[in-house]
């Protein structure tokens, strides 16, 4: 048999505390730990990369990019989905999700607020819904 680090398994030691972390954001976000490790593996080769890129304006730019993916959300509501469409306009952006096959969400952000995010087709992104009220109708 394979030993499992040859396999692709990572095995670390971590703290009560950082196990409780790791648990509390699951259950929060309905995802399991192996999802939330391996986004924070991306996460890291996506850093490094614009790190890397050490102007005076990069760095500002980097360091809120690290400061937000730590941010946590009140909305309970967050749908992981991949960017299926971005239409940029003057002031606002139009990005389309696809959650799952045929089912979308669409909603217009800032024209920043999608670069710099760096919304493009193909990419992992989660829709945040916070709302205090939801009606329905019909005609």
């Amino acid at each position: 048999m394979m030993p499992r680090k040859q396999q692709g398994w990572i095995t670390f030691k971590s703290s009560e505390t950082e196990r409780q972390i790791l648990d509390r954001y699951c259950q929060q976000f309905q995802r399991t730990k192996t999802e939330v490790l391996r986004e924070l593996l991306r996460n890291l080769d996506f850093m490094s990369q614009h790190l890397q890129e050490r102007s005076p304006a990069s760095e500002v730019v980097s360091t809120q990019r690290l400061e937000r993916q730590a941010m946590k959300v009140s909305a309970r509501n967050v749908l992981k989905g991949t960017v299926k469409q971005v239409v940029v306009g003057a002031v606002n952006t139009e990005v389309t999700l696809e959650l799952a096959p045929g089912i979308e969400v669409t909603s217009i952000i800032t024209k920043a607020s999608a670069e710099h995010m760096g919304l493009a087709e193909g990419n992992e992104a989660y829709a945040v819904v916070k709302a205090s009220d939801v009606m329905i109708a019909v005609d």
